[in-house]
């Protein structure tokens, strides 16, 4: 975790893009004797993993977390957002639409791109959908790291062990070529 942090320069931090992913769990990755949770959930497809990550202006991987599947993405992104580094937008998917989250981060001076649930009352009006449409950059990062077998598929028992493996994975993005 501290090589990814320590490649992590030059951010473009015009636009922050948070997103989360499931990852099926192999059936061994389970029964650490371990006392932590090991964010090994039970989903309807069984054991998942969830990695939430955000991502920068040039889709490059800042941070990641990682949870059981089960855990929707609202619970963890009020926490999430309030440690990343200062911005001046966050664009995220439909699926945090929760009133909470627009004040977690307007509290943070930051404009929220979240696009409304089709059954909100106050509407898309003041969505910047062109902004929006850039969300595919943190979806080029999971794809990229999802290249990964041991990321793709979680074999690792333990929670530091697969996300150092998400931590490697996303040191490579940073890597200059």
């Amino acid at each position: 975790m501290n090589i990814f942090k320590s490649l992590i320069q030059d951010l473009d931090l015009e636009w922050e893009f948070v997103d989360g992913s499931i990852v099926k769990a192999h059936q061994h990755s389970t029964g650490a004797a371990s006392k932590n949770d090991e964010a090994i959930g039970k989903f309807v497809a069984g054991n998942t993993t969830k990695i939430h990550i955000t991502a920068d202006s040039y889709g490059l991987p800042i941070d990641f977390i990682i949870t059981g599947g089960e855990v929707h993405d609202c619970k963890v992104a009020p926490e999430f957002i309030m440690q990343l580094p200062k911005s001046d937008y966050v664009i995220v998917d439909k699926g945090y639409d929760k009133e909470e989250l627009h004040e977690v981060i307007k509290q943070k001076s930051l404009i929220p791109i979240i696009s409304r649930k089709s059954n909100s009352t106050i509407g898309n009006g003041d969505m910047d959908w062109c902004l929006y449409k850039y969300r595919h950059l943190v979806e080029n990062v999971f794809a990229r790291v999802k290249h990964f077998r041991a990321i793709a598929t979680r074999y690792d028992k333990l929670k530091r062990n697969y996300a150092s493996m998400v931590a490697m994975a996303c040191s490579l993005m940073w890597l200059p070529i």
